[in-house]
């Protein structure tokens, strides 16, 4: 046996003999509807909708080069080795401690960023659900912040019960997606004699104009809305048979989720023009205007519309679940102090990693709200995020194409190639990140602050590993 095959035996028996204490609560179902909540984001129809008639094409360029690279990735890690932390035990076998707790950092940054974002998004699907009546709603930092604390409260309380509770939050919130993108999907067919079908061309392959707007909306529709396979692993150790069970998953749920976007977004592009979209809850919006004014139909948009929020409420729950499980396995390998390892005595959660995950992102959903509108707000969050994701991605895919020996194994040229896909457009992705695809205040601040987070929040992610590396030596030597 090399040291290689060494190595990753050794932190398989690590990391399996601590998940042997946590709840194993997540079958193949609550697996597949997981990944739909996650992937599915209710934003990115709206994004691809400014592309107007070439959507499906742009669709598809994200679809071959990040969305099949990233699923053929991360079924293949995933079955070589299924802990507890996912990527972040996969960049520790490949590229050592240092670059897996800097993943660890800029995932867990990543997603108190997404989930700064989601307070937002649901206090506009409120609005579109509740009507005109309602339209104040849709500026008003009041009701913003008071949508936050609530929601971050309920979610903090939730997650200290665990994934027997969690669970069912994320089932709830597939299915009403599911029901809500159905009835996005046949709403042109539905409201025919109003003559939207006119516009609807779900699958014009119409040839894609390639310039600077494009193709930034292109790479976030592969970065941003073509991503997360790979975050259900980080609960592997939660799962029943995770070596089969998440591979299974992804295979289910890729060609529905796929899906589900072209033909939402031509939803879409059959009742709003490219440039009138909302792209912070696109979906309410087409469905408040096919239906708003149609009697007993638009009490059941209105609900329909709920469905978008719960949809919500389940994906910050999947985030909440993955963003307190890697301080936790930081923890187990003292890159963190002990306290964020900590276990709830009776439902076995990171319950000290939970409080202090939720409090951050109370801070990080109101903090971007100042001085600045609402849109322009979300824009920041949602592409400081990207960027994020983008570095995490350029690590996870460099795994296949340079560091496959030090798993003790050899990856297939299939595989190699598919990884060099996703490394490249994880790459665009990244570039792109500092261009607002709408008007803000100034797009040199805008670019500017962006760059300046991801700076900053990196060199603080090092400064922390290296003192408690430091801290740890100590211990281990007094």
């Amino acid at each position: 046996m090399n040291s290689a095959e060494t190595n990753l035996a050794t932190i398989e028996r690590e990391v399996e003999s601590r998940s042997a204490s946590l709840k194993k609560e997540l079958g193949l179902r609550d697996l597949v509807l997981t990944q739909i909540v996650f992937v599915f984001g209710t934003v990115w129809v709206g994004f691809a909708a400014t592309l107007g008639r070439s959507q499906m094409a742009f669709w598809l360029i994200a679809i071959v080069t990040f969305y099949l690279p990233l699923a053929a990735v991360v079924i293949y890690l995933n079955r070589l080795a299924p802990l507890e932390g996912g990527l972040y035990q996969w960049a520790k076998g490949a590229f050592g401690d240092f670059v897996a707790f800097l993943v660890a950092w800029n995932f867990w940054i990543f997603g108190i960023l997404v989930m700064s974002g989601i307070s937002l998004i649901i206090k506009k699907n409120i609005a579109y659900a509740i009507g005109p009546s309602a339209n104040r709603m849709h500026e008003n930092k009041r009701w913003t912040i008071l949508v936050c604390l609530l929601l971050i409260t309920a979610i903090v309380a939730a997650s200290r019960r665990g994934l027997a509770l969690g669970k069912w939050v994320q089932n709830f919130g597939g299915a009403m997606l599911i029901i809500t993108v159905a009835t996005l999907i046949l709403m042109p067919l539905i409201t025919a004699s109003h003559g939207s079908l006119a516009n609807y061309h779900p699958f014009s392959l119409s040839m894609p104009e390639i310039n600077s707007h494009n193709v930034n909306v292109c790479s976030k529709l592969a970065v941003g809305a073509l991503s997360g396979f790979e975050y259900i692993a980080i609960l592997a150790g939660e799962c029943r048979a995770p070596a089969k069970n998440i591979s299974r998953s992804v295979w289910i749920s890729a060609p529905i989720i796929a899906l589900m976007f072209i033909l939402g977004t031509a939803s879409v592009l059959a009742f709003v023009t490219p440039d009138k979209v909302d792209l912070i809850a696109p979906i309410p919006q087409v469905l408040s205007l096919a239906f708003g004014s149609s009697g007993w139909v638009s009490t059941l948009i209105s609900l329909t519309i709920f469905g978008v929020a719960a949809r919500q409420i389940a994906l910050m729950s999947i985030y909440f679940a993955g963003n307190t499980r890697l301080p936790m396995v930081a923890g187990w390998d003292n890159l963190l102090p002990q306290w964020f390892a900590k276990l709830h005595k009776k439902y076995r959660t990171p319950v000290n990693s939970i409080l202090f995950v939720g409090a951050t992102t109370l801070v990080f959903s109101l903090a971007p709200l100042i001085g600045v509108k609402e849109a322009e707000a979300f824009q920041f969050q949602d592409n400081a995020a990207s960027i994020f994701y983008a570095l995490i991605y350029m690590v996870l895919f460099a795994i296949p194409i340079i560091a496959m020996k030090r798993f003790g194994s050899h990856a297939p040229w299939w595989l190699k190639i598919a990884a060099t896909l996703g490394f490249i457009a994880s790459v665009t992705g990244a570039f792109y990140t500092v261009f607002p695809i709408i008007e803000v205040q100034s797009r040199f601040l805008f670019a500017a602050k962006i760059i300046v987070v991801v700076i900053v929040a990196n060199v603080i992610g090092a400064a922390i590993y290296l003192l408690d590396k430091k801290r740890s030596v100590k211990l281990a030597t007094s």
